[in-house]
């Protein structure tokens, strides 16, 4: 008997992508279903739903929820319905009703009870509003948003440096303030180290490569991936550096960032030099450190002892393939980055949707494919192309998940390199799906007689709620080599397809 399918749309149902990946899940656990997706219908779901061979109706719009389910037959479709309406409905409280009225924006709630700082998580389009409420009551913001035009970011930051309060974000879902996380947040000991992090996976590396060491953090203020880009000429940056001059349990300031323009860089170590204050810089770039080279400076310069990165070697030795080309499949933007610069210097020339330079762009689709070619290539799956309508893939990692296989299939790969990031807000449980993603696309290469090479950037501390050492573990028992460091692992994976053997 053929399988039965249901797709239909819910006009004016709006619901955050976190939520209906939720929901999405419990659908799919219902008995008799095949295959699950209950997203709003925004191009990128559109896309992926009919790469699921789902049929979409022709009408269907942001604003649409899409529910499609693929079921054994009529009674799992009805039961699924039945998952999604539970799924959906609101957990009641118990308390009676509240005398006030819900308020309904950020500035009403903001004039009921004053906050020193905001956390804005809504859509990319309406973030930029919430985040100029909070600033005009005065406040601090962290926009976790992501799809925030630039030109909306550098209001949003003008109009905070005249109230003399600071944007973190947006693009950047990460910070320490005082010892508390906030968006995807690495558990980290207190210390006498700040960050100034253009940079949201970068800073959680750092973190993660400190704390390894037994180094404590006493903020991370994430002032947003292109903060040091020409076009919002380090905004953030500026007041961020001018606050923790002033702090004097900040006894050293490590400013991390992807790659930064040249004069806005020039234009912050010069303010660094009126501040007075300490400064190690973690600025990736060509002919630049790593961050696990700059990792070990921040070491000496708060006098502890060099240390080596853990590495969780693969269960069975990485053996000759005879692929030669790498993929890198990413969730975090500035490790994709960094593994971009490092296994270049063995490689050459590297392509992706986030590229070092223009001429090496390189078209990828929104469920994440692309003409892989036999060049080397590595994509950055939290890149804003790719997450509009959809949990960032540290949530979510299944479109990363689903090119795996993919790359596993063509001859031309030799390796894969991945990073898992860890901590809170992130998956609770990455190992549970990577590791036999890892583990059925090696015997896919394997039944065409040739082998896949894996290596995984794995971000994480001992504290952090996933269990470090058990996801690295699972991860090698699947077939990876893991390492903490990520420039340890891209040599690695370059390694495997340059000179065809395991570094």
């Amino acid at each position: 008997m053929s399988p039965v399918e249901h797709v239909e749309l819910r006009t004016g149902a709006y619901h955050d992508s976190v939520t209906l990946l939720q929901v999405s899940r419990a659908v799919a656990d219902v008995d008799g279903v095949l295959a699950a997706q209950v997203a709003m219908a925004t191009p990128l779901n559109v896309e992926v739903l009919q790469g699921m061979g789902f049929a979409v109706p022709e009408q269907a719009g942001p604003s649409d929820l899409m529910v499609a389910v693929r079921a054994d037959d009529d009674a799992a479709v009805e039961a699924a319905l039945a998952a999604l309406v539970v799924a959906l409905t609101p957990a009641t409280s118990s308390s009676g009703p509240s005398v006030l009225e819900p308020p309904r924006t950020t500035g009403v709630a903001l004039r009921r009870e004053p906050a020193p700082l905001v956390l804005v998580s809504v859509p990319g389009p309406s973030a930029a509003a919430e985040a100029m409420d909070a600033i005009a009551a005065g406040s601090s913001v962290m926009v976790f948003s992501d799809n925030v035009s630039v030109e909306e970011e550098v209001a949003l930051k003008d109009a905070a440096a005249s109230q003399d309060v600071l944007v973190m974000g947006p693009d950047c879902g990460t910070a320490v303030v005082g010892g508390v996380g906030l968006g995807f947040a690495n558990v980290v000991r207190p210390g006498p180290v700040s960050l100034v992090a253009a940079s949201g996976t970068g800073a959680q590396h750092l973190l993660a490569l400190l704390d390894h060491a037994g180094v404590g953090v006493r903020h991370c203020l994430g002032v947003g991936g292109r903060d040091l880009s020409a076009a919002v000429a380090g905004r953030s940056a500026r007041q961020a550096l001018t606050a923790l001059a002033d702090d004097e349990e900040s006894e050293l300031v490590v400013v991390v960032s992807k790659p930064a323009d040249p004069g806005v860089l020039a234009e912050l170590e010069a303010l660094v030099a009126d501040l007075g204050v300490a400064v190690q810089w973690a600025t990736l770039g060509s002919g630049r450190p790593d961050l696990s080279e700059a990792a070990q400076a921040v070491l000496a310069r708060v006098g502890v002892a060099e240390v080596r990165w853990p590495h969780w070697p693969a269960a069975e030795p990485q053996p000759r393939s005879p692929g030669r080309a790498l993929r890198g499949l990413f969730c975090g933007g500035t490790l994709c980055d960094e593994a971009m610069l490092v296994a270049g210097r063995q490689l050459g020339a590297i392509r992706s949707n986030i590229p070092l330079s223009p001429d090496l762009a390189l078209d990828v689709r929104g469920d994440g494919g692309w003409d892989g070619g036999t060049d080397h290539a590595m994509v950055d799956f939290g890149d804003d192309a790719l997450t509009s309508g959809r949990a960032h893939p540290m949530i979510d990692p299944s479109l990363r998940d689903q090119r795996l296989a993919r790359e596993a299939a063509d001859p031309a790969v030799g390796a894969v390199l991945l990073d898992v990031v860890l901590g809170h807000g992130s998956h609770a449980d990455p190992a549970g799906e990577l590791a036999p993603a890892i583990t059925a696309a090696r015997r896919a290469a394997l039944d065409q007689g040739r082998h896949l090479g894996v290596v995984v950037s794995l971000t994480g501390t001992i504290g952090d709620p996933q269990g470090r050492d058990d996801q690295a573990a699972r991860l090698a028992a699947a077939g990876a080599d893991v390492y903490l460091s990520n420039a340890e692992a891209a040599r690695a994976a370059a390694a495997l397809v340059s000179t065809g053997e395991a570094s």
